[in-house]
């Protein structure tokens, strides 16, 4: 591939080489690249049963899998600022895609468990600085009055990922191995590289972003340790003394963080925003929003296949009206939030997704599929129908100027959210199953895992049921701003 002259490395050198087509090229790039790591990032939960028995493990550990990756990809989106400025965005999203290619490849290749979390870590990290990029990018060469439309048509794409995951994932491993999950991204991987080195801009020289390190370390450290403990109670007891001091570390470094991040000039956070009324109540929703969305997602795929006794690729495609009617539902959610009260779409949401929890917690190993099918629909339903609304109404109670680091405390609330989510309801799982089967041994091993994950999706339908109360303070706080 030939070098890009210097005066085609900005944005206006490179719309005049390109002409009007060349804000199409940016957004079908960090569409391709997006598309590439949600794709990844959702096409392993139906291969969990294919990888637990390849190495042995239990649910309350294979879930690192998915929790490792969302709990690298928070510190990924809060690395990408400072990316894009020290690197520029053509090299930073690059080598950010070089990145995760890499570790796709070391995933599919590992032959031992602590190597695949690694990897399934590395990946969430390079994606978490690849997805920021669209909206940087789609902004930067869009008008004001076209960036809607860019934005819902980069969107139809990505959602396009998750909706079609299910049925790829569970073909390949019934097909091939669970390994082709790690392999299948990179062709797309590879042509997202190449056409980031082509269309998108250069790094300027008048831009520098200085990177709280220390808030980072601390962050992550106390993340991990959290995770940690909280996905070890299980096997090693609360009066372990690794996982005691595992958990007052982690809860230490949570505290510290949030005082460095009072006192930083330049936060990661910045945490003066929860001052604003109503605010607080929006990230606490994005939180519960994360947990349903990414532990559902986690789980259904497991549900389908231990308790139900699909194959892979028939779970895959028990869970695609799922994918597809969140796909549709999801603009038209955007839509609709500019044109009726926000927290009457919220609270139809939460009606969904509570009542596809507790159906399906109530459901038998004999429940006809249609109605697993549909449960499960309604459930993505309701997520898609809060979504868009709950992003809106909490940036809609800061200033204009609080806008971006608004928006980075919303994303980062829903991927945290998704990783105590993921682990918490794994844990849960394990448990409960493992408890039923030291009371009823003579319990089959279908109705065993079905006990478990009962309990798992109830846990998820009390939270939402708790949510109804951070959404009431969002409300009130929309309804002041209004009057």
């Amino acid at each position: 591939m030939n070098a890009t002259p210097d005066n085609q490395r900005t944005i206006a050198g490179l719309t005049e080489h390109y002409g009007s087509a060349y804000k199409w090229y940016v957004t079908a790039t960090v569409m391709l690249g997006t598309f590439s790591v949600v794709l990844a990032a959702t096409i392993i939960n139906v291969a969990v049963p294919a990888i637990m028995g390849r190495f042995d493990v239990a649910q309350d550990e294979v879930h690192w899998l998915a929790t490792g990756f969302l709990a690298a990809m928070t510190v990924g989106m809060l690395l990408n600022a400072w990316a894009v400025a020290r690197f520029g965005s053509r090299h930073g999203f690059a080598l950010a895609m070089a990145g995760f290619i890499v570790a796709s490849l070391i995933g599919g290749f590992s032959g031992d468990f602590g190597v695949l979390v690694g990897a399934r870590a590395l990946q969430g990290l390079t994606a978490g600085m690849i997805q920021p990029h669209a909206l940087i990018a789609i902004f930067q060469v869009f008008p004001v009055h076209r960036r809607g439309q860019a934005m819902g048509i980069y969107g139809m794409g990505v959602i396009l990922g998750p909706a079609i995951a299910p049925a790829l994932g569970g073909v390949l491993v019934d097909g091939i191995s669970w390994r082709a999950t790690f392999f299948v991204v990179l062709p797309a991987c590879a042509l997202a590289m190449g056409m980031a080195w082509r269309f998108l801009p250069g790094r300027s020289e008048n831009r520098r972003v200085t990177l709280d390190w220390a808030g980072l370390v601390l962050l992550s450290v106390s993340l991990v340790a959290l995770l940690w403990a909280v996905a070890s109670l299980h096997r090693r007891g609360v009066f372990d003394p690794l996982l005691d001091a595992a958990l007052a570390l982690g809860l230490v470094l949570a505290v510290v963080f949030v005082l460095w991040q009072r006192r930083c000039r330049e936060p990661l956070l910045d945490l003066r925003l929860f001052r604003r009324p109503g605010f607080a109540g929006g990230f606490a929703l994005s939180i519960v929003m994360g947990a349903g969305l990414f532990a559902s997602t986690y789980l259904a795929p497991l549900y389908f296949q231990q308790s139900a006794g699909m194959s892979a690729s028939a779970a895959g495609m028990m869970l695609v009206p799922a994918g597809l009617a969140m796909a549709f539902v999801f603009p038209l959610a955007g839509h609709l939030s500019d044109r009726m009260p926000i927290a009457w779409m919220v609270t139809i949401g939460l009606g969904f997704f509570i009542a596809s929890m507790v159906l399906l917690s109530l459901s038998q190993t004999s429940t006809a599929i249609a109605w697993l099918v549909i449960w499960t629909l309604l459930g993505r339903l309701g997520v898609g129908l809060m979504m868009p609304p709950i992003t809106t109404a909490s940036l809609t109670v800061l200033s204009e100027d609080q806008l971006d680091r608004g928006s980075g405390i919303i994303n980062f609330g829903r991927q945290i959210g998704g990783a105590l989510g993921v682990n918490l309801c794994a844990v849960l799982a394990q448990y409960a199953s493992d408890f039923v089967r030291m009371r009823h041994p003579e319990m089959d091993a279908a109705t065993v895992f079905e006990a478990g994950f009962d309990y798992a999706f109830m846990a998820l339908a009390i939270l939402f049921v708790i949510a109804f109360w951070p959404l009431s303070r969002l409300a009130r706080a929309r309804r002041a701003l209004a009057s």
